[in-house]
C-alpha cells in the first residue's frame, strides 16, 4: 500500500467528516440531531469503503481524484458556488432542526436515505464504466468517447447521479428549506455542462457525433 496516498486520502476523509459534522451539529445545538447522524452514515461509510477499494485496485485514479484542481476560471466559479450552496444547506438544516421551523416526518428521511444509497450505487457504476472520468474538465491522453451502458442513455450520467444525491441530502436531514437551497445545483451543473461539452467537442474525437446519437444530457426525455 502507498503510505503517502493513504495519508492523503485518510486526511481528506477525516477533514470532510469533521467539516460536515460541524456544519450540521453546531447550528443544531445538539448531537441528538438523528437525521444528521443518518446522513453522515450513508455519506461517509460508502465513501470510506470505495476509497479502500480504489486504493487497492486503482491507486492512480484515486491519487488523481484527490489531487485534481480546476484550472479554468469559469469552472472555479462553479466549484465556489457549489461550496456556498452546501454550506448554506447544511447550516440551515441544523438551524431548522434546532428551531423547529419546518420539519419533515421521519419516514421521509429514511426513504430519502434509500434513494441516496441507490444514487451512490449509480455513481459507482458510472466510475466503473468510464475510466476517463475526472473531477476536472479536461481531455486526457488517448481518451475515447464512452457511449455504452448509462452513457448510451444520457451524456452525463455522473451529473444524473449527483443530482439525485444532492437533492436527497436535505430530505434525509428533514429540511425542506435546505431542499430549496440545493435546487440551485441545477443551474450550477447546467453551467458546468455547457463548458464541459465545449471542451469535449473541441478536443475529443467523435464527441460531436456522440451528442447526435444521445440527445439527453442528464435526465432521459426531460433534459
Amino acid at each position: 500500500m502507498d503510505k503517502e496516498l493513504f495519508i492523503q486520502a485518510i486526511s481528506k476523509f477525516l477533514g470532510g467528516v469533521l467539516l460536515v459534522g460541524l456544519l450540521l451539529f453546531l447550528p443544531a445545538g445538539t448531537f441528538s440531531y438523528w437525521q444528521g447522524w443518518l446522513l453522515m452514515g450513508i455519506l461517509f461509510l460508502p465513501m470510506f469503503i470505495a476509497g479502500l477499494v480504489m486504493m487497492k485496485k486503482s491507486p492512480e485514479l484515486l491519487r488523481k481524484r484527490l489531487s485534481a484542481k480546476e484550472e479554468q476560471s469559469e469552472q472555479k466559479s462553479v466549484v465556489a458556488l457549489s461550496g456556498m450552496m452546501f454550506l448554506a444547506a447544511f447550516i440551515i438544516a441544523g438551524l431548522n432542526f434546532r428551531f423547529r421551523w419546518c420539519l419533515l416526518p421521519g419516514w421521509v428521511s429514511w426513504a430519502s436515505a434509500v434513494l441516496f444509497l441507490l444514487a451512490y450505487a449509480l455513481y459507482a457504476e458510472v466510475l466503473r464504466e468510464n475510466v476517463y472520468l475526472s473531477r476536472t474538465i479536461e481531455v486526457q491522453e488517448n481518451q475515447k468517447v464512452v457511449d455504452s451502458g448509462l452513457y448510451g442513455i444520457v451524456r452525463h450520467p455522473m451529473y444524473m447521479s449527483t443530482l439525485i444525491l444532492f437533492l436527497s441530502m436535505p430530505l434525509v436531514l428533514g429540511s425542506p428549506i435546505s431542499l430549496g437551497i440545493m435546487l440551485f445545483y441545477i443551474p450550477i451543473i447546467a453551467k458546468r455542462i455547457r463548458n464541459e461539452e465545449k471542451v469535449l467537442e473541441n478536443g475529443l474525437e467523435g464527441y460531436k457525433e456522440y451528442k447526435q446519437r444521445v440527445r439527453y444530457k442528464v435526465i432521459p426525455y426531460i433534459w
